[in-house]
């Protein structure tokens, strides 16, 4: 037995980041079933490349960065395919939530879809997924100050969309 084998396995851990690579997946797909699939697709990559794991890095990391892969490649895949994405605000949306809280929420996911994927990406890695900006950075594969600057123009564009809507439905009034 090598003396790696020694230590504890890395692919035990995979198993804590299933709800965070799930929780990215939808961000990404926007669609429950398509994040479950590429959450499945990545950890299957993931298991097969385990080899190419440095134990010295950042296992979280490395399997956002997988899933991310995974999906800009079945992307660029299917570019050439007509595809009608469905969100489906009631498995997103918990129960007990009064209709100001779901319309809220339905204008925040609308706003959130608006911006450029670069954006949205980060905001969900930081923002949701509680990731530092220099893991972001590394799963993106882009330096910190792009991840920041990402960031704070996604912020600063749903602040503005998020503010016109509001005026909006106040001018209405």
């Amino acid at each position: 037995m090598s003396p790696a084998f020694d230590q504890a396995d890395p692919r035990d851990e995979i198993v804590e980041f299933l709800p965070e690579m799930r929780a990215f997946a939808l961000s990404l797909t926007r669609n429950p079933s398509q994040a479950d699939d590429l959450v499945q697709d990545a950890i299957i990559k993931a298991w097969k490349c385990f080899h190419q794991f440095e134990a010295s890095t950042n296992l979280r990391a490395w399997l956002f960065t997988i899933v991310r892969n995974t999906f800009y490649s079945d992307l660029r895949r299917k570019r050439r395919e007509v595809a009608h994405i469905e969100t489906t605000l009631t498995e997103m949306i918990g129960d007990g939530q009064t209709p100001d809280t779901r319309i809220e929420l339905m204008d925040f996911e609308k706003a959130l879809m608006l911006l450029p994927d670069e954006q949205r990406e980060a905001l969900i890695l930081v923002g949701a997924s509680g990731m530092s900006y220099e893991e972001a950075a590394e799963t993106c594969n882009v330096a910190i100050g792009t991840i920041k600057s990402r960031i704070n123009r996604g912020r600063k564009r749903l602040a503005e969309l998020l503010e016109y809507k509001n005026e909006t439905d106040q001018n209405d009034d």
